[in-house]
């Protein structure tokens, strides 16, 4: 049903992240869809976009997912490779298809992943992986909307992780299209809790928890050695053991702000695999989010 491609390089990854990756349908330029008139097609997908980035950083990041066993998954994990990640451990599966979505500038997402390959992900995929010799692993809250399999592979990580030293990160990544608020709510309250290190928004706190500053969703979730709250164009706040520190955001003309986060969470991580202080940690994350800000790719072309 499903077959394991790529190819190793003999070094077993410092980083892996886990979840969907989609094709990704956007304007040549930042302009609707609707009047469009050239396309690019590349690909997207939180676990993905951070791996991708990561490995531009100098990391060596691996993704691990489920294609569809057709020209749109083996494009997307062409792609993916070629940006210098380690694919070794993605399976094509031949019944279910590769998700799509399209960037619309100025109008938002529309996803068409229902049914996708990714939504087979269960625990049995985690047999195969080194998780216990990675420094991180990053998981996202998209990963447990996908189906309930997906859902228990996640829950699956989280178990198997938090007896060694692997380090787990996790991105709240609130999608109401996905599920409504009621439903996540609880899910993603207990992932948080579980994990080493968090990053939320401070709009999906409130939908979810009804936490309306940083330091009421600190209060909400003390377990995690990291917790990054995410201000949008205001900022981001770090607590710790250290204390708490603010970072303002970086200002930026906007194209599309899909995927900023994702580069946040790779730019923040990369500095804290490098044992920086907070403040470089943060600043890190809006250095990297302000590039990918700037353009309808989840991955701008050019990125290092």
């Amino acid at each position: 049903m499903a077959k394991v491609v790529g190819m190793r390089d003999g070094a077993l990854p410092e980083v892996i992240t886990i979840g969907e990756a989609m094709a990704l349908v956007t304007p040549a330029v930042a302009e609707p869809i609707e009047h469009a008139e050239d396309f690019r097609l590349d690909t997207g997908g939180a676990e993905s976009n951070v791996a991708s980035h990561l490995a531009a950083l100098g990391r060596k990041a691996a993704w691990v997912g489920q294609l569809g066993d057709d020209f749109i998954g083996r494009r997307v994990l062409r792609l993916i490779a070629e940006r210098g990640v380690d694919t070794s451990w993605v399976q094509l599966h031949d019944r279910a298809p590769t998700g799509v979505y399209f960037k619309d500038p100025g109008n938002g997402v529309q996803y068409y992943r229902q049914g996708s390959a990714a939504s087979m992900m269960e625990p049995s995929m985690l047999t195969r992986l080194p998780l216990e010799t990675a420094s991180l692993v990053h998981l996202s809250g998209i990963t447990p909307a996908l189906s309930s399999s997906c859902a228990a592979m996640i829950d699956a990580v989280v178990d198997q992780l938090s007896a060694l030293p692997t380090q787990v990160s996790f991105d709240v990544n609130f999608r109401p299209g996905l599920w409504d608020a009621r439903d996540a709510a609880a899910v993603l309250l207990d992932l948080s809790r579980r994990v080493d290190l968090v990053f939320v928004g401070l709009d999906e706190a409130a939908a979810l928890w009804g936490t309306h500053t940083p330091d009421e969703v600190r209060e909400l979730l003390p377990e995690p050695r990291h917790l990054i709250v995410k201000d949008g164009d205001v900022g981001a706040t770090e607590y710790s053991v250290a204390g708490k520190e603010f970072q303002p955001a970086i200002p930026t003309a906007v194209v599309e702000v899909v995927g900023a986060g994702d580069a946040f969470a790779a730019g923040y991580l990369n500095a804290h695999l490098a044992s920086l202080p907070a403040a470089e940690r943060l600043q890190a994350g809006h250095q990297r989010a302000s590039l990918t800000l700037k353009s309808t790719s989840d991955f701008p072309q050019g990125l290092s």
